[in-house]
C-alpha cells in the first residue's frame, strides 16, 4: 500500500462492524420493518398464512394417527384380524391425507423462501444504490467489505434458515400444545404400587418428557454456544477468499507479466489456510454437540417406554394403549427437542443475521453525519454558479485547501485545480459530489443535474458499447448516427461498428481509450458543468488536442472544472487554483482515524480511493 492510499484510508470513519452486535430482536425488528415496505409483502402474507394454515391441519392429522394407535395395537395383541384390516384401512386414509398436506406444506415453504429472498435482497440493493451510498459505504471500515457477499450468499443463506426454522419451531410449538394435553390425560393410567398402595402422578409423563428435553436443551446450549461467533468468523474469512480469488482473476495478465504467481499462490495460501482453521475449531465444535444430540436421539427410543413401564407391568394399560402413550410422548419430546436439533443452525443463523443487519443497518448509518468530526457543508449556489468558502478537506495525516478563502467560479469559465501526489485532489473531486464529506467549509453547488462528474477511471457497465456510452441513459435515448459521431469525434472510429458488441469493455480498452469513452458520453449528454479528476492528463498529446476542440465547439457552453497535477495552461484554461497541504490542528480530525479496524476495508475493496490523489 502507498503512503497516499494510507492518507486516504485514515480519513475513513468506522461504521459500526459485525462485532458490535445490536441484538437479535432488534435485528429482526429492522428486517421485519424492510419487508413491511417490500412490493413482496402481499406474497410473503398469503404464503405465511397458507402454510400456517396446512401445519394446523397436519397437526389435526398427525393427533388423529396418535389415537389410531390404541385400536391397531389392541387389534394386533388379541389376533382380532377383521379390526386388523378396517385399521389399516383407516391407516390408509389418514395417510393419504397427511400426504397431500406435507406436499402442500412442501411447495408453500419453498415459495415462501423464495419470496422472502426476493424481498430481502431487493431491499438490500435498493439501500446499497441509494444515491451516492454504496460509495460512502466503501470508506465506513470492514462494515464494506464484500457487499457482494452480504448481499446474495449471505442474505441467500439467511432466508433459508429463517424459514426452515420459522416453520419449524411453530410446528413444534403446536405440535407441543396440542400432545402435551394429549400426554397428560394419558398419564392417568400410569399406576405406581408402594407398600401396597396405588397412586397415579398427575401429568407423570408430561413432567418426564419435559425433564428429559430440557436436559437435553442446556447441554446442547452449553456445548454449542461458541458456534454463533465461530460461524460469523468463518463468513467473513469465506468472504475475504472469495473477494481474493475475484481479484486475482480479474488481474491476471497484470501477474503473468510480473511473474507474480507463486507470491498470489502464497497469499491464497495464507486465506485457504484462515478459513480452515476456523473450519477446523467448527469441526471440534460439532463433534462436541453430536455427542449431546445423537445421545440424546438415541436415549429418546426407550426413553417413553421406560417412563410408561410401570403402567403397562401393573395391568392398568393395555399394548395398544401403551403404544399411544409412547407415541405422544414421542410427539412432545420431538417438538421439545427443536432447539437441541438445531442449535448449530440457530448459530449459524444468528451469524448469517448479524453479518445482514449490520450491513443494511451501516447503509442508513453512512448518511447520518457525525458527532464529533466535521463536515463539508453542500449547499445550492442562488446564481447557479460553483463557489468554495474557507473549504479544508481532510485526511488522516493531513488536510488540503485551496489558495484563497473564497472562491467563485461562474458559469462558461474553464478552471484548473493543481495540486501534488496525495494532496487530495479526488478528496476534493469527491467532496464536490457529495461522496467526501470528511473536512469543514462550505461548497455552493450549481443545479445537480446539470452536472457530469468524470472520475480518474470511468465507470464501464458490462453491457453492448451504445449502453455504456449512453449510460445512465437508456441506450433507446440516442441515435446510431449520434453515437458514430460522438466516437468518431473522441477518436475512437475503430470502434464505430461494434455499438452491438458485448463483451468486457473495460478489459478490451486502454485507459486512454475509457477516458475517451468517457468524453464521448460527455458529448452526448451536453452537461452545463464538467468536473474532471485527472482525465485530460490521462489522455496521450494527439488525442488531448482533439479533445479540448470539443470544448470549443460543440461543448462550448459547457463550464469545466479540472484537477491535475501539473499547471499547463495551454490556451485552454481561463484560471489556475492551486492545492495547499497542512498538518492537521488539535481537535480537528476525522472520527476514529487511527482505528486498526480500517485496514482490512483497503484490502476488501479493492478499488482506487479519493483521497489517493
Amino acid at each position: 500500500m502507498t503512503a497516499n492510499s494510507e492518507t486516504a484510508l485514515h480519513a475513513k470513519p468506522v461504521a459500526r462492524n459485525d462485532r458490535e452486535p445490536v441484538g437479535v430482536f432488534a435485528d429482526l425488528a429492522m428486517l421485519i420493518g424492510a419487508l413491511r415496505s417490500s412490493p413482496q409483502k402481499a406474497p410473503l402474507a398469503f404464503l405465511t398464512a397458507a402454510i400456517v394454515g396446512v401445519v394446523v391441519a397436519t397437526v389435526i392429522g398427525q393427533i388423529r394417527l396418535n389415537a389410531w394407535h390404541q385400536p391397531f395395537y389392541d387389534a394386533l395383541a388379541q389376533r382380532d384380524l377383521g379390526r386388523f384390516v378396517h385399521q389399516l384401512l383407516v391407516f390408509g386414509a389418514i395417510a393419504t391425507a397427511l400426504l397431500v398436506l406435507n406436499v402442500a406444506q412442501t411447495w408453500l415453504h419453498e415459495m415462501l423462501k423464495m419470496r422472502l429472498r426476493a424481498g430481502a435482497t431487493n431491499d438490500l440493493v435498493r439501500q446499497w444504490l441509494m444515491p451516492g451510498r454504496a460509495s460512502k459505504l466503501a470508506w465506513s471500515g470492514t462494515i464494506a467489505v464484500n457487499p457482494d457477499q452480504r448481499i446474495h450468499e449471505d442474505t441467500r443463506h439467511l432466508t433459508e434458515l429463517w424459514v426452515d426454522m420459522a416453520v419449524g419451531l411453530f410446528q413444534s410449538a403446536l405440535l407441543l400444545a396440542s400432545f402435551t394435553a394429549v400426554l397428560w390425560i394419558l398419564s392417568r393410567d400410569v399406576v405406581f404400587t408402594y407398600a401396597d398402595r396405588t397412586f397415579a402422578i398427575p401429568g407423570y409423563m408430561v413432567w418426564c418428557a419435559l425433564l428429559y428435553a430440557a436436559t437435553g436443551s442446556w447441554l446442547s446450549w452449553r456445548v454449542g454456544r461458541p458456534l454463533i461467533a465461530m460461524n460469523a468468523e468463518r463468513y467473513a474469512r469465506e468472504a475475504d477468499l472469495r473477494f481474493l480469488l475475484v481479484h486475482t482473476s480479474e488481474h491476471a495478465d497484470a501477474i503473468a507479466l510480473y511473474r507474480g504467481e507463486k507470491d498470489e499462490h502464497l497469499r491464497l495460501r495464507r486465506e485457504v489456510d484462515s478459513v480452515l482453521s476456523v473450519m477446523r475449531q467448527l469441526v471440534g465444535a460439532h463433534t462436541r454437540l453430536t455427542w449431546v444430540t445423537a445421545g440424546y436421539g438415541w436415549f429418546a427410543i426407550v426413553a417413553p417406554v421406560v417412563v410408561a413401564a410401570p403402567g403397562y407391568f401393573s395391568g392398568e394399560l393395555s399394548f395398544g394403549r401403551l403404544m399411544m402413550v409412547v407415541g405422544a410422548f414421542f410427539q412432545v419430546q420431538q417438538a421439545l427437542r427443536w432447539f437441541v436439533d438445531n442449535f448449530s443452525r440457530i448459530a449459524d443463523w444468528r451469524a448469517t443475521l448479524l453479518r445482514v443487519a449490520a450491513f443494511r443497518r451501516a447503509l442508513i448509518e453512512v448518511e447520518a453525519p457525525g458527532r464529533k468530526a466535521e463536515r463539508i457543508e453542500l449547499v445550492a449556489h442562488p446564481d447557479r454558479a460553483l463557489a468554495f468558502e474557507d473549504l479544508r478537506i481532510v485526511s488522516g495525516t493531513g488536510s488540503a485547501t485551496l489558495n484563497a478563502g473564497r472562491i467563485e467560479i461562474a458559469p462558461g469559465e474553464r478552471i484548473l485545480i493543481v495540486g501534488g501526489p496525495g494532496i487530495g485532489k479526488s478528496a476534493l473531486f469527491r467532496a464536490m459530489a457529495g461522496l467526501w464529506p470528511w473536512g469543514r467549509g462550505r461548497i455552493s453547488l450549481p443545479p445537480r443535474d446539470g452536472i457530469m462528474f468524470l472520475p480518474q477511471r470511468p465507470y464501464i457497465p458490462i453491457a453492448p458499447l451504445r449502453a455504456i456510452l449512453s449510460y445512465p441513459k437508456r441506450p433507446a435515448a440516442f441515435a446510431d448516427g449520434v453515437l458514430i459521431g460522438a466516437l468518431q469525434r473522441t477518436g475512437l472510429s475503430h470502434l464505430v461498428g461494434q455499438l452491438d458488441s458485448r463483451q468486457r469493455w473495460d478489459k478490451e480498452l486502454s485507459v486512454d481509450e475509457q477516458q475517451r469513452i468517457a468524453i464521448a458520453r460527455a458529448l452526448l449528454h451536453r452537461p452545463q458543468w464538467l468536473i474532471l479528476d485527472e482525465v485530460i492528463d490521462a489522455i496521450d498529446t494527439e488525442h488531448r488536442r482533439r479533445i479540448r476542440s470539443l470544448f470549443e465547439d460543440e461543448l462550448a457552453e459547457t463550464t469545466v472544472v479540472s484537477l491535475g497535477r501539473h499547471a499547463r495552461r495551454e490556451g485552454f484554461y481561463t484560471r489556475i487554483l492551486r492545492m495547499t497541504r497542512h498538518t492537521n490542528r488539535a481537535g480537528f480530525a476525522p472520527p476514529d482515524s487511527a482505528s486498526p479496524a480500517l485496514a482490512p476495508a483497503a484490502a476488501g475493496t479493492g478499488r482506487s480511493k479519493a483521497g489517493s490523489g
